[in-house]
């Protein structure tokens, strides 16, 4: 054993100077002005050269701290030159476009530091994620690869980070913030993703220790850019599980652009592998669109528009879970009568004014209006039957219930409506003056939310009606008679009027310089929040809070490519409505904002590796929580106690190993560890409801060298078990059990028919600039996860029993792609 222990410390021993290469690296693709790739275009620096390929893609190294000229030179188009400045193992992409007609800038000057890793925040390339899809495509399809995010519900695009919940997380469109619907309560009611990846240009995402420029959550920030076209384009994508489209156009002046997009979704394909067998029909579709008008070369306006529909009907018939161990399995077969029926409709529109004052002055006014009207309706009876399962292999009744251990019924009714209407106005401002940005804004927020809310549900077990604990009377029979009134199970009845005045501003100053022969950057900002409640038969109350924030960064002069961030400061998440409303659907005007004290330690090492660039991206946090309003969830939906009796804490470790393992494309394997826990009313500190442990997450591209149009993505999530799954009405000091470990995996495979980089002799493949078919395999393992658990009673122990309730199984889908 001896020679493999010696390679083993060998191989561990010269990883950290497979980044010591004394070069950087310059690499892009060069357009010309109708944004086409330019082959043969001269590169040199020096004595230092190369040419762009086919594609117009080159790649360039360079020497280290010094200052260098790099010409770009072709026969038909004017000439640019780039002067950088880089660090050793650097490498940075520069894509210029070399115009016919017109002089270009004489000197272009790059500095190679990139914004995204000073402030603390991943960027997702957008072709990644119109390149992989999944059973839920979109952003959140990718996130969920990445540390500290937990999304373990495919069906689902909300996801949780380091510990909060699915409400604690920003998400902006181009400075525009955006919401999601209030009264979802699973993933298949949810419908689409407000991001449309068609549209977007560029994806920021940070996952802690943001700026004090965004909004008060606890989380994390999800910040969107959609695309200002330059030509007119046509995308479409069909799938099984629906479509979408977009157009782009540019007017000839240039002044008018505009981009809008349609998306069709229908997930019977997947709802229908379910073990609730049914008939179901979740329609879900919108229309976004994002135009811009340049008055003149100051002043520019940008509309933002979207309209969603998206319906859930759906009438089950009959389920059947397996469970149990191979000693003693258990079956739960539930006959259902009744239907559901849920309807989501939003209305977005927002309009943003850009005046370019001066080179160092900007100023901003942006508008915009929300309003939404949703309704969940359902009568619902399920009769179930839980019991023995027949496992002699043989029997002519394998795997039939042969002895009933409990029988009952549930009967569940809802007519909860909501209307919510939320106006904006704010104004923003930067203002560079030599290395400083200085950056501010004022901001007023109305929020009118109309909400009726009726549900109840009467539980009958071995024919006797269950009575709510709080009742404190309790049904003996057949033991001993009973004399009491007959109370629903639940019962919950509310009809809220709420108004919500928000006043919001912060102001925040930015530096870049050097101390001694390191690059540092400075930020520091202060937020201001205040809020008025009032409403119909609510009480009028007032808060206000403050939220200073700083970070620091430091790229040391060192032969290794490192950069070290800490950030922190004071978070502050004041109540939106659905934290105002308590379980039995009572607003509570006085409830404060939860506070959580943020530090974040990073690191970037970034180094070669098989004469490629990868990174290495490590950061520990620690958050601090008082004033916490504690929450039960189930499946997505999350009901308040709208009371702030409680502190927590949330601490972990978050890496990811990115980069090319594969020549050309961009891969990343992922793992977290997380453990948050919370203290209500003093009685110990418990996990709280998103205490997930340890993650896992692998995004890798590749495909077959031969054969290069013949690609394949891998999407392999792994989450440990969530505290979740107890019965209504549980003591969550009294139930810890967890729910099941979350593993999945999708594949895909796509074939690239048409590339619009090259010319075929085939008439009918040039119409096409980009034609891809594939296939794609979701939960290719078929692996049983579960979100939630149903709990039934035993008719002797009057034991309960956690059947879980499964997640999507395998499914196959099939896709095409066009770019017209």
């Amino acid at each position: 054993m001896k020679p493999y222990v010696h390679l083993l410390r060998f191989i561990f021993a010269i990883l950290p100077f497979l980044g010591w290469s004394q070069t950087a690296t310059i690499k892009g693709i060069i357009l010309d002005d109708a944004n086409i790739p330019i082959s043969n275009v001269s590169i040199k620096t020096g004595e230092i050269g190369t040419t762009t390929n086919e594609n117009g893609f080159y790649e360039l190294k360079v020497p280290i701290h010094m200052d260098i000229s790099v010409e770009f030179t072709h026969i038909s188009h004017k000439r640019v030159v780039a002067k950088f400045n880089l660090k050793n193992g650097q490498t940075i992409e520069f894509n210029p476009v070399m115009s016919i007609n017109v002089e270009q800038i004489a000197t272009v000057v790059i500095h190679g530091n990139q914004r995204q890793s000073v402030d603390g925040v991943t960027t997702i390339p957008p072709a990644l994620i119109r390149t992989i899809k999944g059973a839920q495509p979109g952003v959140e399809n990718i996130l969920k690869t990445l540390p500290g995010v937990n999304i373990s519900n495919e069906l689902s695009t909300q996801y949780s980070v380091r510990g909060g919940n699915f409400d604690e997380n920003l998400v902006y469109v181009n400075e525009i913030e955006v919401y999601r619907p209030f009264l979802v309560r699973s993933g298949q009611q949810e419908g689409l993703s407000f991001v449309n990846t068609d549209l977007v240009q560029n994806v920021d995402f940070s996952a802690g220790g943001f700026q004090a420029k965004y909004g008060d959550k606890l989380s994390s920030v999800l910040d969107i850019t959609y695309r200002n076209p330059i030509k007119f384009g046509i995308n479409t994508d069909i799938s099984l599980l629906g479509g979408s489209l977009s157009v782009e156009a540019v007017s000839k002046d240039s002044k008018l652009s505009g981009i809008i997009g349609l998306r069709y979704r229908d997930n019977s394909l997947v709802l229908n592998s379910l073990e609730t067998e049914g008939i179901v029909k979740p329609v879900f579709a919108d229309v976004q669109t994002y135009l811009t008008y340049k008055f003149t070369d100051k002043f520019h306006v940008n509309f933002l528009g979207n309209i969603s529909s998206n319906k859930y009907n759906f009438q089950p018939q009959n389920r059947q879970t397996n469970f149990g161990t191979i000693a003693n399995p258990m079956a739960l077969i539930v006959y259902y009568e009744g239907q559901e029926k849920d309807a989501y409709n939003t209305y977005f529109g927002a309009f943003k004014a850009n005046y370019f004052a001066s080179e160092d002055l900007t100023l901003k006014l942006i508008a915009s209006t929300y309003h939404t009207t949703e309704e969940e309706y359902f009568d619902i009876l399920a009769q179930y039957r839980l019991g023995e399962v027949n496992s002699n292999i043989g029997d002519e009744n394998l795997g039939e219930v042969e002895f009933s251990e409990g029988i009952g019924s549930q009967l569940t009714h809802a007519r909860n409506d909501l209307d919510a209407l939320i106006t904006t106005i704010e104004h923003k401002g930067d203002y560079q003056l030599d290395d400083n940005i200085f950056e501010w804004s004022l901001k007023y927020t109305h929020e009118d939310v109309r909400d009726r809310l009726v549900e109840w549900e009467v539980i009958d077990s071995a024919g006797f009606s269950i009575n709510p604990p709080k009742t404190g009377v309790f049904n003996e029979q057949p033991y001993q008679p009973y004399q009491g009134p007959l109370v629903a199970f639940q019962n919950i009845r509310a009809t809220n009027y709420v108004q919500i005045d928000r006043f919001q501003a912060y102001a925040q100053w930015s530096k870049r310089s050097e101390l001694g022969n390191h690059e540092v950057f400075y930020n520091f900002g202060v937020r201001a929040h205040n809020w008025t409640v009032n409403g119909t038969g609510i009480e009028s109350k007032t808060q206000t809070v403050f939220s200073p924030r700083a970070q620091f960064a430091i790229k040391p002069d060192w032969n290794k490519d490192m950069l070290f961030r800490l950030a922190g400061g004071v978070y502050y998440q004041p109540p939106f409505y659905r934290e105002l409303r308590d379980s039995s659907g009572v607003v509570r005007p006085d409830v404060k904002a939860q506070k959580s004290v943020h530090l974040v330690l990073g690191n970037e090492y970034s180094f070669k590796m098989w004469d490629r660039p990868f990174k290495l991206v490590s950061e520990a946090y620690y958050k601090h929580m008082t004033d916490v309003n504690p929450y039960t969830l189930e499946n997505v939906r999350i009901r308040y106690r709208a009371i702030n009796n409680a502190k927590a804490y949330a601490y972990g470790v978050d890496l990811r190993l990115n980069g090319e393992f594969v020549p050309g494309t961009e891969s990343w394997f992922s793992f977290g560890y997380l453990k948050t826990e919370e203290n209500i009313e003093d009685r110990g500190y418990i996990a709280r409801p998103t205490d997930q442990r340890l993650k896992f997450g692998v995004l890798f591209q590749d495909y077959v060298p031969n054969i290069p149009e013949l690609k394949v993505y891998l999407n392999l999530v792994y989450n440990t078990g969530v505290p979740g799954g107890s019965p209504s009405y549980a003591d969550p000091y009294e139930y810890q059990n967890r729910l099941r470990d979350y593993k999945r995996a999708d594949v895909g495979f796509s074939y690239v028919i048409v590339d619009g980089n090259k010319t075929y002799n085939a008439k009918w493949k040039n119409a096409f600039k980009e034609l891809t078919v594939g296939v794609e395999l979701f939960n290719m393992f078929d692996v049983q996860n579960s979100i939630t658990n149903t709990w039934v009673r035993d008719v002797y122990s009057k034991r309960q029993y956690a059947i879980p309730n499964y997640l999507s199984p395998r499914v196959f889908n099939v896709r095409i792609s066009m770019r017209f």
